[in-house]
């Protein structure tokens, strides 16, 4: 795949249009993004083929229907996913259905841009899946676009894309190189997302935040996920949770619950966070930031904690420390409360 990294590279998307043989481009993004789809869009000129301001977080079935018709109906032979993870989403639902080639301009850290990882949330259950075609032809990382990105958004998504490389660190099939980057990730957006806190303005804490993004998105791309995607995707689908902040919330705690049985992961992430407690460090920055620390102030009942157990226990995700009911019930239910998580 193709990375363009820099302020204002956004401006050579249709050189990148023309350089991948592409001709006319559907350009998706969620309602919140429409102004820039549209001015992408107008940029773009007659390679655009309109713009698509239906994007939803978890991808739901319905509207990757609609996408899917919209790309068929208007004749384009590509799409621009302007956006976070909605957006590149529901790009990457028209990519499985119709093989059409996604470019990704990402104006969050949720790290979706570099992986072929694809989710369809139906009936309140969301499925996942990996297949190549999904992931995006090329990636323009234009940090002026993420200066309007709210800031408890730019913090949750940031601890979104560290997730990514947490779990890459104990992956079972991680290697020496996506250890070296998953270090190297979760260091860099550690230090970004405090400047960026500060001034949501500063172009130079935005770069590092995508530099740091990117690497994150990478590491997911190249590893397979563990317990705590496999629990932010249950409680996102199966009970609408918004997805950074349910992120940042159960991250801590997935850490903490796989410290013992993950040595390496958790030198690493203490050489990159200068700290003996990795999962500790991250409850303590998540507060400093002022973000949500319970399940329950996102919207979960805790009587939902059986639910979601079940729903884990059904068909967990590959994990160093075994997933246990009681393992997963005593973790959500801390999560929900807010209390700090248990090394």
């Amino acid at each position: 795949m193709r990375v363009h990294f820099g302020p204002g590279v956004v401006a050579r998307l249709s050189d990148e249009l023309t350089d991948l043989g592409l001709r006319r481009a559907l350009v998706l993004c969620s309602l919140e993004q429409v102004h820039t789809g549209q001015t992408i869009a107008q940029a773009l000129g007659e390679r655009s083929a309109g713009v698509l301001a239906e994007a939803r977080m978890h991808v739901p079935v319905e509207i990757a229907q609609l996408a899917r018709d919209r790309a068929a109906e208007l004749g384009a032979d590509s799409c621009v996913a302007v956006g976070g993870g909605s957006a590149i989403g529901l790009g990457k639902a028209i990519a499985l259905k119709h093989d059409l080639p996604i470019l990704a301009v990402p104006t969050t850290y949720a790290g979706s841009e570099m992986t072929p990882v694809w989710g369809l949330t139906e009936d309140g259950r969301k499925r996942t899946g990996r297949d190549p075609r999904v992931r995006p032809v090329s990636v323009l990382y234009d940090p002026e676009l993420t200066l309007s990105l709210p800031i408890p958004l730019s913090l949750t998504s940031g601890f979104n894309a560290v997730a990514h490389a947490v779990e890459a660190l104990y992956a079972p099939d991680r290697s020496p190189i996506v250890s070296l980057m998953a270090e190297e990730a979760a260091r860099a957006m550690i230090e970004a997302l405090p400047e960026v806190a500060a001034d949501g303005s500063n172009v130079d804490a935005r770069s590092k935040a995508l530099y740091a993004s990117w690497l994150c998105g990478a590491c997911l791309g190249a590893t397979t996920m563990s317990l705590h995607h496999k629990l932010c995707h249950v409680l996102g689908g199966t009970l609408g949770l918004p997805h950074a902040p349910t992120h940042a919330v159960v991250l801590p705690h997935v850490l903490a619950y796989n410290q013992k049985s993950a040595p390496e992961a958790i030198r690493a992430l203490s050489r990159a966070w200068e700290c003996s407690d990795p999962a500790g460090r991250l409850w303590e920055t998540a507060g400093l930031l002022g973000l949500p620390r319970s399940l329950g102030e996102l919207g979960m009942a805790e009587s939902d904690v059986d639910r979601v157990t079940a729903e884990v226990i059904a068909d967990p995700y590959a994990n160093p420390a075994p997933v246990t009911r009681d393992g997963v019930e005593a973790l959500l239910h801390e999560a929900w409360a807010g209390r700090p998580p248990i090394t």
